[in-house]
């Protein structure tokens, strides 16, 4: 089970990977937004499947604080782009 929860955290961590190239090529602001907060929960995600994999809960606790801090990255893009 843990190998099929491996597996699922690099899926996720390929999606997070594309969504960077995203945000560094999108064409408008608006689409660089979107895909800070798909950094933001496919990262939460990656932690959950890697600390349930390894069965650790510091994955837990990295998680959670990504999920508080998530929300700041993308408040800040939108006040640096008010346009968006």
């Amino acid at each position: 089970m843990s190998s099929l929860l491996g597996v699922a955290a690099f899926a996720v961590l390929l999606t997070l990977v594309l969504g960077l190239l995203r945000v560094l090529r999108g064409p408008a602001a608006a689409d660089r937004i979107a895909a800070a907060q798909l950094l933001g929960t496919a990262g939460i995600a990656a932690l959950l499947l890697w600390g349930a994999a390894a069965d650790s809960a510091t994955h837990a606790d990295l998680a959670l604080t990504l999920a508080v801090l998530a929300p700041f990255a993308t408040i800040a893009m939108v006040r640096k782009d008010p346009g968006a």
